[in-house]
């Protein structure tokens, strides 16, 4: 390995601090990927030097933009979510029966909006049904879940500080499944501007007896002859939406953790973070799109169009004209070869003779 291999940035090193052994271990690798990066200035002349550490502070004013940057959109962002909030609290009431709507408008006269003998309340199943039409969370939704997810009246985010982060509320109407009514995950990130997950939290679940969706009891007859009639029950752990709210645990600094382990865990937290940011990102804000399969279309054209683009008959014919140019070239320099070499009366050279290895003999 060359000394230049030797000072590069270890990314498997990184991934350990982060997914296995926590901060305190990436504060570490960050120093001695420190260390390194000085091994590689005190190696540069003196000339060379100059120039980067000019380079460098040009580093520095970009990178104190960026600062800028981060704590404006953090505002903005802010800024916004305040003002989307009442359009939310509409949904909400709209939603869940609480209001009723008349000529497009919100009319909150009781009378008007009091439910009529088998007529249908709000809007049924809104985010059971806003978030099976979203490819990543249908994924995560089990038939068994269903039930316990039309109970489901609201979806809320905010920012948390200290450690930074963000907060997800599942508001739930009184169901036969589970005492609570707000069930919470929150995520606790090392860089959100980048993101790093450093951990998630998320409530623990009380479940009425016999209505745990994340288990499933499973009998067996005893064996003949057994002195023990009663059937013997074991339970297992079994695939739900509710799982989101047990997240990946993230070792103790002090425990040893190995690398598949590591891997798995890392590949885990990722899932997990793909689901909260989808819920944040694209559910809540854009619910009722969800809700009607608009949005669900409307990433699947984005998709449609990018294969397009690579099916694009036009394009092949571009890289197929670009192709024969190349091919035309080649020949053209061959036949000169060939036609200088007869003139000085020796055969034309190999491309191994001119001083190029042939493909299988490069070296790397």
């Amino acid at each position: 390995m060359s000394d230049t291999n030797k000072d590069a940035f270890n990314v498997a090193d990184l991934d350990a601090a982060l997914n296995a052994e926590g901060r305190a271990d990436l504060v570490n690798v960050l120093k001695d990927l420190a260390g390194k990066h000085s091994d590689v200035l005190e190696n540069l002349s003196l000339s060379v030097r100059k120039r980067v550490d000019v380079l460098r502070e040009i580093q520095t004013r970009h990178n104190e933009l960026e600062a800028k940057y981060f704590e404006e959109r953090a505002a903005l962002e802010s800024k916004y979510q305040k003002l989307y909030q009442p359009l939310y609290v509409e949904r909400y009431k709209i939603v869940n029966g609480v209001v009723e709507v008349g000529g497009g408008t919100i009319d909150t006269e009781p009378a008007k909006y009091a439910d009529k003998a088998g007529e249908e309340k709000g809007v049924p199943d809104f985010w059971l049904t806003a978030m099976k039409n979203n490819e990543v969370l249908a994924e995560e939704i089990s038939e068994r879940d269903e039930g316990a997810l039309k109970f489901l009246q609201d979806i809320k985010w905010s920012r948390v500080d200290n450690p930074k982060g963000f907060k997800l509320e599942f508001y739930f109407d009184t169901n036969p499944f589970f005492k609570n009514s707000v069930l919470t995950k929150t995520y606790h990130m090392i860089d959100e501007d980048e993101p790093i997950l450093e951990k998630a939290i998320g409530t623990e679940i009380e479940w009425y007896p016999g209505k745990c969706l994340t288990q499933k009891i499973l009998k067996k007859k005893p064996k003949k002859g057994s002195k023990n009639a009663k059937p013997i029950t074991k339970t297992e752990q079994c695939e739900s939406f509710f799982n989101f709210f047990s997240p990946p645990q993230v070792p103790e600094e002090d425990e040893d953790i190995d690398e598949d382990a590591a891997e798995e865990l890392q590949n885990l937290m990722e899932q997990d973070y793909d689901i909260g940011s989808t819920i944040r990102d694209k559910i809540i804000p854009h619910a009722v799109s969800w809700f009607t399969g608009e949005a669900a279309q409307d990433e699947y054209d984005d998709i449609e169009e990018e294969d397009d683009d690579l099916d694009d008959p036009s394009r092949q014919d571009e890289d197929e004209d670009e192709d024969e140019d190349e091919e035309d070239e080649d020949d053209e320099e061959e036949d000169e070869k060939t036609t200088r070499k007869k003139k000085s009366g020796r055969p034309p050279a190999s491309d191994a003779q001119q001083g190029e290895r042939p493909p299988e003999c490069k070296q790397q």
